[in-house]
Order: C-alpha cells, then structure tokens, then sequence
C-alpha cells in the first residue's frame, strides 16, 4: 500500500521542475497531496488529510477542496479520473495543446493545468505569482507559450485585470481557449470577454470532479448531470457523474456527497434547460433567510453584477434582530465611477422582490478570497459582523 507524500508545488516558474513527480502522478507510481509555500497551509493540509500514512494504491493525487467550510477535505483521484478530465476537456476544446499557468498549482484548476500540459508532451509556461497577478506580465508570458494549440484559465477577478490592460486582451486573443472557473463569472463581465473576442469558455467543476466537468452549461463527453428534489421551477440539488469523479474523501468513507456510486452530490442548486445546459442558482448551504423568505446570495448578485458602477459583488446574511438575517451586499466600484445604493436597491426589488434588497451596502477596494478566486463569504460575514 502507498504512502500518502506531499508535494510542493510553488507559484512560480521553478514548479515545472517538478515534472517527473507529475508524471508519477498520471502513472500512478506515487500518491501526492499538492502544498504551496506557505507553511501554515502545508501543517494545515498534512494534518488534515494524514499524509504519512497508507493511502489505497490506485489513489495517486489527493487535492484539497476550497475549505468552504473552514475545514479542507481531499478528493481522491487516480490515474483514470484524471486521464478522462485530460481527454474530455482536449476533445471539447479542439484537440491537445500547451498550457499557460496563472493560478495556484496546488488547488485543482491550477494541478490540472500543469497535468494537462505534460499529459499531451508539452512543458507548460508559468506565470510567477510571488508578488500577485500582473496582466502585462501575464500578457508576456502568453506570448512565450508554444504549442499547436495554446490555452490558459483564469479566475474572474484576473479577467477584470486582462480586460483592463490593451496589451494583455489583444495577447489572450491569440489564444485557442481560456478557461474561466473557480467562482462564478458575472454576466456583465461575461459579454464584455466576448465582445474583445477573447475564446473564453465558462466552466463548472470542482476538486471532486476533477476541475471542470461542464463547460458553458454543456457536460464533457461522458458526464452526466442530474437535478435532485427539483422545485416547481426546475431547481434542484446538482449531482455530477462520470468518470472523473474522485473516489471519495480521504479518511471519510461514508461521506453522504459520495453515498452514490460514480456520482457526487454537490451542494450547489442548479437546473438544466429542455436542451440539457445547466444553470447554477447559487449553494443550498450559502441560502439567507430573511423575514421567513429564503433569498440566494448569487441570484441577488446576478441583478446588482449589470449595474454599471460595479466591477465586483458578494451578498452575504448578517445576523438581525427582526429579520433574521439581513441581506447585505459587498462591492467593488469601477474605476472612475460611483456607487449609487439607492440604484442597486431599486434594481434587485425590482427584479426580485423588496425582500431580497440589500439592506446594507458596503464598498470594498478588494474581495477576500480562498481557493481558487472564490470570495470567501465567512471573512465578509465576520468583518461586518462587528
């Protein structure tokens, strides 16, 4: 039986050094949890995840999830997991190619990245990310990528930066695919990608699946996607099968998400169109009920994410003692515009219902975040909390 190992793998060129420890990984000769260079996170994922000790010998990756709930659990993948994300995401997005790496290696958009590269014989570029994203250098470093087909993936808030720099939008222009996952991308940022004819595809996926599985709305080839305990409107529990579904936790066996075998049961809401294309509502367990009325944060950002002073949103439920809670919306201005929080109320009780108006609006320079690009809703929660 293997012993489960850490593997460091920094935000920075020097991680294609570590190509023959990925290579162990997609044979299966290893079994890995992927660390940063922080060390606090690296004692946090050891202890967590029991590295040191047995782990069954078809697991050869285990990769954190994004710690949503304060607590990060491992996904347990193996050679064939990963190898049929590999192939599934090749053949939806044209065929093999190199990679350009922006994001975390350690969290699973960011390994995926590099395995994808290696898988198909390349040697992926990477971006340094020591003293954050830079969109020029990001730019530069697109320019540098070779490959007969070339692609790279970013999380919303580093296309706010691309967007914002001529030389980084005309470079990803160039590109054959660019990924954009980790949180939801806003509708209105959405559009304006497309309108530089940036090749940009909106994925949904997670460590559990292997990164993402369902690309603008459509399932890769051998996923499938079922709708649990639907409501009058079609929205439900979104469950995910196919055959890059981890093999459950590490050291949590009976875990309800993976209860179904082949299947994971995530907690986001969701519904699928009579065509099949998914659409996320939002997470059942980030629900805000306010005056015995069940609001979902990402629905109310949808409606204040087209105002035309916000560049950023998250709307969290704060304790009240009338309502509950209380909805509350968090946001980043534009640069040169100004916030008109009797615009954004008017807009979301409009559009939803005077229940789901923010009652408080608070402008922020920058959004906490964990994982990989998520706004991490607990630091907001706790900040104006107090």
């Amino acid at each position: 039986m293997k012993i489960l190992r850490t593997l460091h793998l920094p935000a920075r060129p020097e991680v294609v050094d570590r190509r023959d420890e990925l290579l162990a990984v997609l044979d299966g000769s290893t079994a890995v949890v992927p660390v940063p260079d922080d060390a606090r996170e690296t004692t946090l994922l050891s202890d967590a995840l029991a590295v040191g000790e047995p782990i069954a010998d078809e697991v050869s990756l285990v990769v954190s999830t994004s710690g949503s709930t304060g607590v990060p659990k491992g996904a347990q993948h193996t050679p064939a997991t990963l190898s049929a994300s590999a192939r599934a995401t090749a053949a939806r997005l044209g065929g093999p190619g190199n990679w350009l790496l922006a994001l975390a290696p350690h969290h699973i958009a960011g390994v995926q990245v590099l395995l994808r590269a290696i898988a198909s014989g390349f040697t992926p570029t990477v971006l340094d990310l020591a003293a954050g994203f830079d969109a020029d250098e990001f730019a530069g470093a697109l320019d540098r990528l070779d490959g007969p087909r070339r692609y790279t993936s970013l999380v919303p808030t580093q296309l706010i930066k691309v967007l914002d720099s001529p030389r980084a939008t005309a470079a990803l222009r160039t590109a054959d695919g660019l990924l954009v996952g980790g949180a939801a991308t806003p509708a209105p940022l959405l559009r304006r990608a497309v309108d530089e004819g940036l090749p940009i595809v909106c994925t949904y996926g997670m460590s559990e699946t292997a990164g993402g599985c369902v690309y603008d709305g459509v399932p890769l080839d051998g996923v499938v996607v079922r709708i649990d305990d639907p409501s009058p409107d079609g929205v439900g529990r979104v469950v995910l099968g196919g055959p890059m579904v981890a093999h459950g936790y590490r050291n949590l066996a009976d875990h309800p998400a993976f209860a179904e075998a082949g299947w994971f049961r995530t907690d986001d809401l969701g519904r699928l169109d009579s065509d099949g294309v998914l659409s996320i509502a939002g997470r059942a367990d980030e629900a805000i009920l306010t005056g015995g009325l069940t609001v979902v944060p990402q629905v109310v950002e949808a409606v204040i994410a087209d105002d035309p002073a916000v560049a950023e949103c998250v709307v969290v439920g704060l304790p009240d003692d009338r309502l509950g809670e209380k909805v509350v919306a968090v946001v980043v201005v534009r640069r040169g515009e100004g916030l008109d929080v009797n615009r954004i109320r008017g807009s979301v009780g409009e559009r939803l219902g005077r229940y789901a108006a923010p009652r408080d609006v608070f402008e922020v320079d920058e959004l906490p975040r964990r994982g990989p690009g998520k706004p991490d809703r607990r630091a907001l929660r706790r900040r104006f909390s107090s």
